[in-house]
């Protein structure tokens, strides 16, 4: 009986150990290959410089192209350069994936630039205004100079207040901004307390958008009515503008740092053409035309705005391949989001990750590595809108997250891996609730202790494009990245500028979505997924199956 009993404990007992050796293999990491990628990117050390490219990368799509607003003229040049490059650099498949914005809820997103501006206070003294066009909004069809009228309609009881009062008016359609003396740095790092806090979080909590702690990225929108209801208001909101007479509209600037412009676009329902034209302005200029409308004081105004629409609502993701050896229908994924807004040239948002996905192809290819699978590089369109571009190619090649029926191509998808938090350097990796892959993470950042410290938090992180392969059950993961400016000055702003990219950040971030690209394509399975998700209709009018109704646009 007590042999018997011993063996039995003894059965048990090499059982359970067998099991925690599986669930403990190491992964198969290539030390050699992890240093020839780091020579890839820094060079040998010798007086030739660094060979990395991304910086020239950057500088093409930010200094040469300009903003990408999707559909924009200086959007669809920027994606022609960008798959010439990709094929001189010796990648396959290259092309512009077409897809649809005409069956957007939210309206089709048009092609639309700003040509041309200038604004000023004219009464009671010359100010400058600095000031950008709002995206799909008309252009003035010349000077006007009117006066300034302050009309900030947030109920629907607002509209009675200035109804007969706003004809042949510039209106201040927004509150004022609380200006904040600066006293937290301009620019942060992860301290090693932060850090930990994100290792230790015991469940996939969402993060709030963005590093300073900020909630939304809409620029002051109510949280507490949905974005049906938002867009419902601001329609009303608009054709009473325009019922009224109202020559055009201004909005401040909802950041609140010094000089600041920051925005999104104007409604795209309807004949946007129609759209009144209208300006985002800082925070300083708005505060202080208000401040003289309160005190009775007249104030005049005079703009010259120049914009343009072009009709083709068809956008594009920018895809390249390198075959895998010897799993070719099996891939493993990288991209970023390429489009942008139009404040400034969309540099930290995110051209940045755009560049590294690029620079991770132009290492891996150069290098002639031999890997199982095929790694796939995809770059998004209209992100900034809704995640849209990477929710429309899920729904074509994985799944419609509204109906939940995966394709033969979902099966074959390993991974995602997704860069969009702006310059700053990988610190570690959202789990996004997929705990399966913390040992296969730890013993990939394991080999780049020298790069990063590899903090693997289980928290969700929102607002891009990893979120459309998460709905429909595909492993997708965003990499936590230092916080820098990106909150507080870049994010949508108009210094969303080459100089504030910080290249050594950017050559590290290569590095690390390099190995782990590498290492994902030559594992012997491909990476755990958790369960498929429950079919989820689209929410709050996000369109084409996006993943959910959080804040789009990082």
């Amino acid at each position: 009986m007590i042999r018997n009993t011993r063996l039995g404990f003894l059965v048990v007992l090499s059982i359970a150990v067998a099991l925690l050796a599986l669930a403990q293999q190491p992964e198969r990491v290539d030390l050699n290959v992890i240093h020839r990628i780091k020579v890839a990117e820094l060079g040998s050390g010798g007086r030739g410089g660094s060979p990395s490219k991304v910086m020239d990368t950057l500088w093409s799509l930010t200094d040469l192209h300009g903003p990408r607003l999707t559909n924009s003229p200086q959007f669809r040049a920027a994606g022609e350069w960008a798959v010439g490059q990709l094929k001189e650099w010796g990648l396959s498949n290259v092309a512009l994936e077409k897809w649809s914005t005409a069956d957007l809820t939210t309206g089709p997103i048009p092609g639309w630039q700003a040509t041309g501006y200038s604004g000023a206070m004219v009464e009671p003294s010359w100010m400058p205004i600095i000031g950008v066009p709002v995206a799909w909004t008309s252009g003035t069809n010349g000077v006007i100079t009117a006066e300034a009228a302050f009309a900030p309609i947030t109920t629907a009881t607002d509209f009675e207040k200035y109804r007969g009062k706003l004809k042949g008016k510039i209106v201040m359609t927004t509150a004022m901004v609380n200006l904040d003396l600066p006293l937290t740095p301009a620019a942060t790092r992860y301290t090693p307390d932060q850090l930990t806090g994100l290792a230790t979080e015991l469940l996939p909590l969402p993060r709030p958008f963005g590093a300073s702690g900020a909630t939304s990225s809409s620029g002051g929108a109510t949280p507490a009515i949905t974005a049906a209801e938002r867009r419902e208001f601001g329609e009303k909101q608009r054709k009473f503008f325009v019922d009224e007479g109202v020559l055009m509209t201004l909005q401040a600037s909802a950041r609140s740092q010094t000089g600041l412009v920051f925005g999104g676009g104007a409604a795209r329902t309807g004949d946007v053409t129609r759209n009144l034209p209208q300006v985002s302005i800082t925070a300083e200029n708005y505060n202080r035309i208000v401040r003289l409308i309160q005190h009775n004081v007249p104030v005049k105004l005079s703009f010259d705005v120049k914009t343009e629409f072009t009709p083709e609502t068809d956008s594009f993701n920018v895809i390249a391949e390198i075959p895998g050896a010897t799993k070719p229908q099996e891939v493993v994924m990288v991209g970023g989001h390429f489009d942008s807004w139009h404040y400034a040239t969309g540099a930290t948002d995110n051209a940045a990750g755009s560049a590294v996905a690029m620079e991770v192809m132009r290492i891996l290819k150069s290098l002639n590595l031999k890997m199982d699978r095929t790694v796939r590089l995809a770059l998004w369109s209209g992100e900034e809108q809704g995640i849209y571009g990477s929710a429309a190619y899920v729904k074509a090649h994985f799944a419609d997250p509204a109906v939940m029926k995966p394709t033969a191509e979902h099966a074959n998808l390993s991974g995602y891996f997704n860069i969009d938090n702006g310059t700053g350097r990988i610190r570690g990796i959202y789990l996004q609730g997929n705990e399966m892959m913390r040992p296969v993470f730890e013993q990939w950042f394991a080999a780049l202790k020298d790069l990063t410290p590899g903090v693997i938090t289980i928290r969700n992180t929102t607002g891009t494009d990893h979120l459309s392969f998460d709905a429909v059950g595909l492993p997708g993961f965003q990499f936590v990245q230092d916080p820098l400016d990106y909150e507080p000055r870049t994010h949508h702003t108009n210094m969303d500028v080459y100089d504030r990219l910080q290249a050594a950040d950017l050559e590290q971030m290569a590095i690390v979505e390099a190995v782990f690209v590498y290492n994902a394509a030559t594992r012997p399975d491909k990476l755990p997924r958790k369960e498929l998700p429950e079919p989820t209709p689209p929410e709050g009018g996000r369109g084409r199956g996006a993943a959910t109704a959080v804040p789009a646009g990082n």
